[in-house]
């Protein structure tokens, strides 16, 4: 790393953040907080998340304002699990019905700014095991605590789950073949973010009203590159959360994750500022059926959604 980018990790990183929820409340002084989940055919999970969040929302003085599962299309029982475990549901096409609903997780989190009323919002994956709320707090911390910082990371370790069997490492495939990779090339300076594709991070209204939500899996590193443009380094902050588990996708999925992941930080850093360098064309894998490898085309959804601020005055 860079002497800048060095000294940015050494001051805006949590190692061991001791915040308590006692200290956060007292710090909100007025603000709200969200907190949201996006799910899509969650239910093996999002009821012990939502379970464990729940109890930061009761009590005259609450962290945690809102708690909302803003739920993608599920097919399972996604929404009853939420629902019954104490979460308000809100559906992907009940908000913002006049822009006709695209897939991906990007689409959902941007509609959830338009469904929740928090100042801050911490946005938690669906699919965690083993959820520690603790993750909640720790992520708040430095917003509620420091007025420069508008958005906080979490890191972890990553186990890699697959099937049956369990390795102590190995998650976080497309962060170490793809992203870091590619913030060396073209984003030095945010080479000291730890988990830039994480899903575990809160930031300010504010800021997320002001910004593009890139399509897909590329809104976090469009969030991650945007906030970096808008505020510089010192507007980010990263919390170690300990270890976090997920179910761990497909190399097949990792490609359209990692398609998706790469339209947006290319048309976050092209040379040039006029058109994205990115060609829009389908992604192209290749899988083996009765010994044959056989090409299989996925279209991806590039384009991003804009600013809600913009969508909202209208």
């Amino acid at each position: 790393m860079d002497p800048l980018t060095e000294e940015w990790f050494a001051r805006r990183t949590w190692q061991e953040p001791d915040w308590t929820v006692d200290d956060l409340v007292a710090a909100k002084v007025g603000r709200r907080v969200s907190v949201v989940l996006p799910a899509l055919d969650e239910e093996a999970t999002v009821g012990a998340i939502v379970r464990a969040v729940v109890g930061l929302t009761s009590g005259p003085s609450p962290l945690v304002d809102e708690l909302v599962v803003m739920d993608s299309g599920s097919v399972d029982h996604t929404v009853e699990v939420a629902a019954a475990a104490g979460a308000r549901v809100v559906l992907r096409t009940d908000v913002l019905p006049e822009f006709p609903p695209v897939p991906g997780k990007g689409e959902t989190l941007w509609r959830s700014l338009a469904a929740t009323t928090g100042d801050v919002i911490c946005y938690l994956d669906s699919d965690l095991v083993d959820f520690d709320p603790a993750f909640v707090p720790a992520l708040l911390g430095p917003l509620l605590t420091e007025p420069d910082i508008a958005l906080v990371k979490g890191f972890y370790r990553r186990p890699l789950r697959l099937e049956t069997t369990q390795a102590d490492t190995g998650g976080g495939r497309v962060t170490e073949v793809l992203v870091r990779p590619l913030l060396a090339a073209l984003r030095p300076e945010l080479a000291g973010v730890v988990q830039p594709l994480g899903g575990e991070y809160a930031a300010r209204r504010e800021l997320l009203e002001s910004v593009p939500f890139a399509a897909g899996y590329g809104v976090e590193i469009g969030l991650l590159l945007d906030t970096y443009a808008a505020l510089g380094l010192d507007g980010l902050a990263q919390v170690n959360l300990g270890v976090r588990k997920h179910r761990n996708r497909s190399l097949l999925q990792l490609g359209v994750m990692a398609r998706q992941i790469l339209a947006a930080a290319l048309s976050r850093c092209a040379v040039d500022s006029g058109a994205s360098p990115d060609s829009g064309a389908v992604l192209t894998q290749f899988v083996q059926v009765d010994g044959e490898w056989l090409p299989s085309s996925t279209a991806v959804e590039v384009a991003p959604r804009p600013p809600m601020r913009e969508v909202l005055v209208r």
